[in-house]
């Protein structure tokens, strides 16, 4: 890599250094998304390199107006992973096929990904930053942290082991957690909650709703994943937590005042109904702390808060 040196080999928490320079090019998968595409702006603002993995010509339109390179290809496309990575000076992967009726296959397919892209920077310095979600670990009676294990049955906890997996190689690899993600247009899976109060008539939340989702707006999150590629340590988990736990109460109050829907307590069996396979989230409470991250990343959000980007009504 250019620039980089390590320090420590085959060792999870190793530490290597990364030397700023604008000969750097990175490879970032998913560029063209609602995260990916910050990111590349974050890169290319500060006078680095980026080429994008792009899997239709409108991908490839867009990365080449943002000003970055086009790499042509998708997250099963193993092979173009592969060489992407090898033609880098380090990774961000935030590709993901967000199909959340094949979830247990899209999970595998990331792994596969994770796998494909590290074994390219093996025996190097290279940083590959990888990406999960903080619902990855719950711990009942406080936030989840960035030293908390992945303990969820939820399947994507397997991007983060194929992520130790690839430390234990001797990877400069980390991993970003990420939790409710917004600006005004779009906020991670509240967007499909609002899907739901759009169909159905009114915007819902289980029991007493006081459960908890953290978030962080997207600029915020783009600028962790610059940080976590130019500082972080292998091994170690970051969370882009810039609340620690919204509750769902309050997400459905501000869902049905810009709706003009009325907004109801349900059951779990009426949730079930209403929120179709989301069912399976809107109950559990999720909060995270990033307090971590802050410390050893210096990362500091500064953008607005989810709540205040419903209530702006572009949804």
């Amino acid at each position: 890599m250019q620039g980089g040196a390590v320090h420590c080999n085959n060792t999870c928490g190793a530490t290597f250094s990364y030397r700023r320079n604008n000969d750097i090019r990175i490879f970032i998968t998913g560029a063209t998304g609602f995260i990916g595409s910050a990111i590349v702006q974050e890169f290319i603002t500060d006078g680095h390199q980026v080429f994008g993995l792009a899997r239709s010509d409108d991908a490839a339109r867009a990365l080449a107006a943002a000003g970055a390179e086009v790499h042509r290809g998708d997250v099963e496309d193993i092979e173009s992973l592969r060489t992407g990575a090898e033609a880098s000076d380090g990774v961000i992967h935030t590709g993901f096929i967000h199909d959340f009726s094949r979830f247990v296959e899209v999970c595998e397919i990331d792994r596969r990904a994770i796998e494909a892209l590290g074994l390219a920077l093996v025996g190097s310095s290279r940083p590959l930053v990888v990406t999960s979600g903080t619902a990855v670990s719950i711990i009942p009676g406080r936030p989840a942290t960035e030293d908390d294990a992945p303990n969820s049955p939820m399947p994507r906890v397997q991007s983060e082991l194929a992520t130790d997996s690839l430390v234990d190689k001797g990877v400069n690899a980390t991993v970003v957690r990420l939790p409710q993600v917004h600006d005004p247009y779009k906020q991670g899976l509240i967007t499909y909650l609002i899907a739901a109060a759009r169909e159905k008539g009114v915007s819902a939340y289980v029991g007493d709703g006081l459960n908890r989702w953290p978030a962080v707006h997207r600029l915020d999150a783009a600028h962790l994943y610059k940080l976590t590629f130019e500082k972080g340590t292998a091994g170690l988990r970051y969370n882009a937590v810039a609340e620690e736990g919204v509750p769902l109460r309050q997400i459905a109050d501000v869902i049905g005042k810009v709706l003009k829907i009325p907004v109801v307590s349900q059951t779990p069996e009426e949730a079930a109904e209403h929120f179709g396979w989301l069912a399976a989230f809107v109950s559990h409470d999720l909060p995270a702390s990033s307090k971590l991250t802050r410390d050893r990343l210096d990362w500091h959000p500064t953008n607005v808060g989810l709540i205040a980007d419903l209530e702006e009504g572009k949804f």
